[in-house]
């Protein structure tokens, strides 16, 4: 990150030559030399511990200070420094620096799939409260934590064992062999010394609270780890989430996702441009696959069929026909053969399915007329998958939660694995979704629908 820091900069600096005045030059040179600093100091990836961050908000705050310097101190010596070089550079600074993070936050996840370890980690609670917090780490795409040992606590508080997770945690992979005579707070610093780690995460629970938790904050410290508390909370993103303090308590705030002002009228506005250059640039596309579906068999080259929207609003849905004609009236016959459990339909060797269709349901390709449905606003190009009637009228209380948002052509299931995913796994991925909506998580989805589309992973 900082090798690409320093190549942005010096993009920056000979994009803008030749310079007007020697005072330009001298603050060029002062742009080109500080933004691998302050960028190191404001815009890192959040903690290295973390994965839960936001790296464009720290490229924007690090920019902002360096323009604001400049600035400054060309306003102190006399001379005139804004201006369209500085406006050039500082958009290169930030697209720069912005695909530099995303670069290297891609190939960590890329390593960490791989198996390459994440920080180690031990975690301390009660034996009921440790295995849904090592399962909930280990589930995390990043792979950010990795949990090497575990301290177990007793009824009291007390912590009774330590022990390995996954792999060795001392140097033998046997119980650690800690001094008996110790305080809780010291068996877990002897713990985290002994087996390297950098992390100790409080499961939900645990008797290290208040007093004793801060203890163990003031006894980790030199050892190299950083303490951390897992408060239980699935599938909530880090954007929802406000720490604050009410007396001597520290309180986290879970903020609440509304679907209306101004950030979903901007969500609107984007889907329906966007909708409508997609439409006028991908004509010749369109009409490529509609001769392709003409040829495929007998029957009409688009397929409408009636859809839930967002609160149960019922919609028409288009897509270009993929099956034979009879495919609904087949549909109950073979029921019995389906792949999918729950009340989602889903079939990997569906006879229904045409020669042309398979190729355009692997690319995803008879998805596209619903950029019309995106236009009339029944449909967003991010959202949940737009279930049937039928499928809604066997929804619980929990499922019924996907219907709050608008329903869109791609979404957390399309990257996740689409139809390979079980009904439960897409119920999750939805309602992730749905609790944490936000314009950035949109515009991440939308960056990687590409490559799900290519790869086909999960298409029939």
């Amino acid at each position: 990150m900082a090798v690409g820091d320093v190549l942005t900069a010096t993009v920056a600096a000979a994009a803008v030559w030749p310079f007007p005045s020697r005072p330009h030059l001298l603050a060029v040179c002062a742009l080109a030399v500080s933004w691998p600093l302050v960028a190191a100091a404001l815009a890192r990836r959040g903690d290295r511990f973390l994965s839960a961050t936001r790296p464009g908000t720290g490229v924007v705050q690090a920019l902002t200070v360096l323009v604001a310097a400049v600035a400054i101190a060309g306003s102190l010596a006399g001379a005139q420094l804004l201006g369209g070089w500085l406006v050039a550079a500082a958009a290169i600074l930030l697209c720069g620096s912005l695909l530099v993070r995303f670069l290297v936050a891609r190939r960590v996840r890329t390593l960490r799939r791989r198996g390459v370890p994440g920080a180690r980690t031990i975690v301390v609670g009660t034996s009921s409260a440790l295995s849904g917090v090592i399962d909930r780490l280990a589930g995390d795409d990043d792979q950010v934590l990795t949990v090497v040992g575990a301290c177990v606590e007793g009824a009291d508080g007390v912590v009774v064992d330590t022990f390995p997770v996954g792999g060795p945690i001392a140097a033998d992979g046997a119980t650690l062999a800690l001094p008996s005579a110790r305080s809780p707070v010291d068996t877990v610093r002897a713990a985290a010394v002994e087996s390297g780690a950098q992390v100790v995460c409080v499961a939900p629970g645990s008797g290290f609270t208040g007093e004793r938790l801060r203890e163990l904050g003031w006894a980790l410290e030199g050892t190299g780890a950083v303490l951390t508390a897992e408060l239980g909370l699935a599938d909530v993103a880090a954007h929802r989430t406000r720490v604050g303090q009410a007396g001597a308590s520290t309180l986290l705030q879970v903020c609440e996702v509304r679907f209306a002002g101004a950030r979903w009228v901007a969500k609107s506005v984007v889907d329906r441009t966007l909708a409508a250059v997609g439409l006028a640039l991908l004509f010749p596309l369109f009409a490529a696959v509609a001769l392709a579906v003409r040829a495929s068999g007998p029957g009409p080259v688009l397929y409408r069929q009636v859809r839930v929207g967002r609160e149960g609003l019922l919609f028409t849905m288009l897509k270009f026909r993929t099956m034979h004609t009879d495919a609904d009236r087949r549909r109950d016959e073979l029921l019995a053969s389906a792949d999918g459990a729950g009340p989602m339909f889903k079939m990997r060797d569906d006879p229904r399915i045409t020669r042309v269709g398979r190729v355009l349901r692997k690319y995803s390709l008879d998805e596209l007329p619903q950029l019309v449905n995106v236009l009339r606003g029944e449909m967003s190009l991010v959202g949940p998958r737009p279930p049937l009637p039928e499928e809604v009228a066997e929804y619980t209380t929990v499922e019924r939660r996907r219907l709050r948002a608008i329903p869109g052509m791609t979404g957390l299931w399309q990257v996740s694995g689409r139809s390979n995913l079980t009904w439960d796994e897409t119920v999750r991925l939805d309602l992730r979704y749905v609790d944490n909506w936000s314009l950035g998580e949109d515009a991440r989805l939308l960056g990687r629908t590409a490559g799900a589309v290519l790869k086909g992973t999960g298409a029939y």
